[in-house]
């Protein structure tokens, strides 16, 4: 596919996705969702062991474009359902499920259901002026994409609620120190920041990270020993990892390990 509303490279096992419509600060239209789509799933074919997702420009992602025909104001209901149905939820899904880590670089405003795409990721790193904004509520409607999920798992209820009823912008610094995000850098600082820790991750035991992640989203839902079994049963399956097999002898002989991701 010939891409026009996004950037997609992979080098060395790091695959970057830029959302590149810098003029509507990356906001989703039907042609960025098909490009998306297919780009997430040619990472694993294309040897990736972790994705960058970051926007062009001096915004992450404002969310739908309203401008859309898909969605435009005034649409019916039904419509905004559909668009839920067929891009927003495979979207989330997807980066949630990815076999590897996923990296959010948010270099300015993610608003919408662009804060909750940063969110999806398993690690958010945000620029200092970067900011996140429950917008949904300025247009009559219930955060979405995730947002209702995410929100409290993460900040807990009373900010949840504040954060989606207000429609407050929300600091990187300030959203770090909620543990909203992972970590708030200085601009100048964002793309290193991330550089490093992207190529950290590619070189890590994806698989056993993989497993860390499916271990912690599931835990809401289980009781301790049911989470316990899970832990078990996981550990058994690693151990038969080639990973394992060689973080064990890189132990043994006292040097660094050179995992496969496998």
């Amino acid at each position: 596919m010939n891409y026009t509303s996004i950037l997609y490279s992979v080098a060395d096992q790091i695959a970057r996705l830029t959302l590149n419509r810098p003029d509507r600060l990356n906001s989703f239209n039907a042609a960025m969702h098909e490009e998306v789509r297919h780009a997430l799933a040619q990472v694993v074919a294309d040897g990736a062991r972790v994705l960058v997702l970051t926007g062009a420009g001096r915004g992450f992602c404002a969310g739908q474009d309203l401008g859309d025909r898909a969605v435009a104001p005034g649409a019916r209901g039904a419509d905004l359902g559909d668009s839920i149905e067929r891009n927003y939820k495979p979207l989330v899904l997807a980066l949630r499920n990815l076999p590897m880590p996923v990296i959010a670089a948010v270099n300015g405003v993610a608003a919408g259901a662009g804060a909750s795409i940063a969110l999806a990721c398993d690690i958010v790193i945000a620029a200092r002026s970067a900011a996140f904004v429950q917008a949904f509520c300025r247009l009559g409607l219930v955060p979405d994409s995730g947002a209702t999920w995410f929100l409290p798992r993460l900040v807990g209820n009373a900010r949840a609620i504040g954060l989606s009823m207000l429609g407050d912008k929300l600091q990187a610094e300030q959203a770090a120190d909620w543990g909203l995000i992972w970590r708030c850098v200085d601009d100048a600082e964002l793309v290193p920041t991330v550089d490093k820790l992207a190529a950290e991750l590619a070189s890590a035991p994806t698989l056993g990270l993989v497993k860390t992640r499916e271990a912690i989203q599931g835990a809401w839902e289980h009781s301790l020993e049911e989470q316990l079994n899970v832990e078990r049963d996981f550990q058994r399956e690693l151990g038969w990892s080639s990973d394992y097999a060689e973080g064990v002898a890189a132990f043994a002989g006292k040097r660094p390990p050179r995992f496969s991701g496998r």
